[in-house]
């Protein structure tokens, strides 16, 4: 990796990507890494049971691998978070290519702002013609982030483009459905954070495969997004999690109104 160093004012960060054959799309990944402004502590990527080389261009790349050979992004992802001894953790997929100053914003936006638990960004399809790019990933995301944010009663998590403060990991790490493999690992960490903990979108883009658009991955992803929703809301459904986010707030503004302090 860079010999760039962390500004003493950002907190140490860790980079997670959970990989399973992927060595090529992994490789362009660890070079824009390589290539940040602000340099990661570690990036940590977890071989989920690969047949091809992905463990190799990690460690020749200068990565530090993590073996999960369970298969399924859930085990994989949280494998790293485990592992990750920044007190940020970001991940990003192996087919991520994260922009020159990736690690530097989002570090900074939760560092500006400690009351925040985690941050998810937005990105665009590179792999996709120009013309095309900006407006596909436009109509996939800002789907995305509309119904889950209805389904979760607050910002869901991105997993091709997000950062979350470990300690909020360490309160949680034991809530997360990460046995099973046909769950988002991304949107069920969400789930698990909130509402009681703050997730923000922020203005930090990155570059992601239109792989997710082929009509099987798509078939995945929706059963999947089925079964996160279903496994979660039977824990706490979205009447539920709406109103435990809004009654502190709706406390506070009697307060103001009766006089009365909140108790």
């Amino acid at each position: 990796m860079s010999t760039r160093r962390r500004p003493a004012t950002l907190p140490t960060v860790s980079v997670v990507i959970p990989a399973r054959d992927d060595a090529p799309a992994l490789a362009r990944c660890l070079a824009a890494l390589d290539a940040q402004s602000v340099r990661p502590e570690e990036v940590v990527v977890v071989d989920n049971g690969s047949r091809d080389d992905t463990a190799e261009v990690a460690r020749r790349l200068g990565a530090r691998v993590v073996t999960e050979p369970r298969p399924g992004i859930p085990l994989a992802a949280a494998a790293g978070y485990d592992a990750a001894q920044g007190e940020l953790v970001l991940r990003c997929d192996a087919d991520t290519v994260p922009g020159h100053r990736w690690v530097e914003r989002l570090a900074t936006s939760l560092a500006r702002r400690p009351r925040l638990d985690a941050v998810t960004g937005i990105g665009t399809f590179h792999d996709l013609p120009p013309g095309v790019r900006h407006v596909a990933a436009a109509g996939y995301l800002g789907s995305y982030y509309v119904f889950t944010h209805l389904a979760l009663g607050h910002t869901a998590l991105w997993g091709s483009n997000m950062a979350f403060r470990r300690t909020a990991w360490s309160q949680v790490r034991d809530e997360v459905h990460r046995e099973d493999a046909e769950l988002h690992d991304d949107m069920d960490l969400a789930f698990v954070l909130g509402p009681g903990r703050r997730i923000r979108l922020v203005a930090v883009g990155v570059g992601v495969s239109a792989r997710s658009l082929r009509p099987g991955q798509w078939r995945r992803r929706l059963r999947r997004a089925n079964r996160t929703l279903a496994v979660n809301w039977a824990v706490s459904p979205p009447w539920l999690r709406w109103r435990d986010r809004y009654q502190p707030r709706l406390a506070q503004i009697r307060s103001w109104v009766t006089r009365k302090p909140v108790t």
